[in-house]
């Protein structure tokens, strides 16, 4: 069964020499056997701080909190066709252009305003169509982030090789509007963001006389480092919505553990609106599980790959590791490569590239 939403989706640096790879799973790492979960179109895990409601039929209900995997999840998220700008680039293989669309939201606590959001398209030469993949960066600091910025290099190479690749502004950054949240909503706007994005590459490919002939039926997704936890709570939010996805040198799927990592002991703009909105791990540990996408990957339909280097400093490997025995007892289609690489992935770039390519062409042929 085709589990792809129609166009309103339910749910809300490069070295050539190479180090030695591993394509199948560390040996240190032992992943646990897949167990039985619940059903992929269940919501399982935390209610993350939902209320009841009555029900005149019945037992009260859990509402999930807005803030969640599973209160984006109950949303409707959608985003207008492409309208493409100014031509960026020209190469032999490929077309780059500016792009723009409009993401919307409705449903249960959803901010309902449509935001406009930017971006960057590689459209590969040729009559197509071709597949896609949606790009969600890492973390750059917004207020010096540029337009297309972070995965500069998987885009060329994405469209040198025939896919169509589209690189997510996610909101608040560049010409992409304003976070509504301030960035209290733990980056589930970013996911909601890259779901927008997608669909935006569906409307583009059913409108007739464009220059972006995309396959609508061929999508999948790439991130890296913090993308790579955006895109992890897109397959969680939305299962169906792509074909495949890829995370390189992905930031931790428990938020806490990112928290920690990364905000807690910087004493700046991000920890005050963190902690004001929602107090910390230890005393909310309810809400930064139900934000958390490791507690529904038994929602995750898609095939999935995750990169990692094992000297990455910034994202430390027992993250990939836990990660991927969580989704191996979650019963999804996962593999974890290991390369002797950091975290930009400079050496090993080539090689880490050229398994995803396999995986893409395997899973969106």
């Amino acid at each position: 069964m085709d589990l792809r939403p129609s166009r309103v989706i339910v749910a809300a640096c490069a070295g050539l020499m190479l180090m030695s790879a591993c394509s199948a799973d560390d040996p240190a790492d032992d992943p646990a056997a897949p167990s039985p979960g619940q059903s992929a179109t269940s919501t399982p895990g935390p209610t993350a701080g939902g209320s009841a409601s009555p029900d005149a039929d019945g037992p009260a209900e859990e509402t999930a909190d807005p803030v969640s995997v599973p209160g984006v999840a109950a949303q409707t998220h959608t985003g207008t066709p492409l309208r493409l700008g100014a031509v960026r680039e020209q190469t032999a293989a490929y077309t780059s252009y500016d792009v723009t669309w409009r993401a919307r939201s409705s449903g249960p606590g959803a901010y309902e305003e449509p935001l406009r959001l930017s971006g960057v398209l590689n459209v590969p030469r040729g009559d197509g169509p071709f597949p896609a993949v949606v790009l969600a960066h890492g973390y750059i600091d917004p207020a010096v982030y540029q337009s297309g910025q972070g995965m500069t290099r998987e885009r060329g190479f994405l469209a040198d090789r025939g896919y169509v690749a589209l690189h997510v502004d996610y909101r608040g950054h560049a010409r992409s509007d304003p976070d509504p949240s301030g960035g209290a909503d733990v980056r589930l706007g970013y996911a909601i963001d890259v779901i927008s994005a997608v669909d935006a590459l569906r409307g583009i490919a059913e409108r007739d006389g464009t220059d972006v002939p995309v396959d609508p039926d061929r999508i999948a997704l790439f991130g890296r480092s913090m993308g790579g936890g955006v895109v992890q709570k897109v397959a969680a939010i939305s299962p169906g919505l792509v074909d495949a996805v890829v995370a390189w040198a992905s930031v931790s799927s428990l938020e806490a553990e990112n928290f920690d990592q990364f905000i807690r002991d910087d004493n700046d703009e991000r920890l005050d609106t963190l902690v004001r909105a929602h107090g910390l791990p230890e005393d909310s540990p309810d809400f930064w599980e139900g934000v958390s996408s490791r507690p529904y990957f038994d929602r995750v339909t898609e095939p999935f790959l995750a990169v990692h280097g094992r000297a990455d400093d910034t994202c430390p490997p027992r993250w990939a590791r836990a990660t991927q025995r969580a989704m191996r007892r979650a019963g999804v289609d996962s593999e974890l490569a290991w390369y002797d690489d950091g975290h930009a992935f400079g050496p090993a770039f080539v090689a880490a590239m050229e398994r995803t390519f396999s995986f893409l062409d395997e899973h969106l042929a």
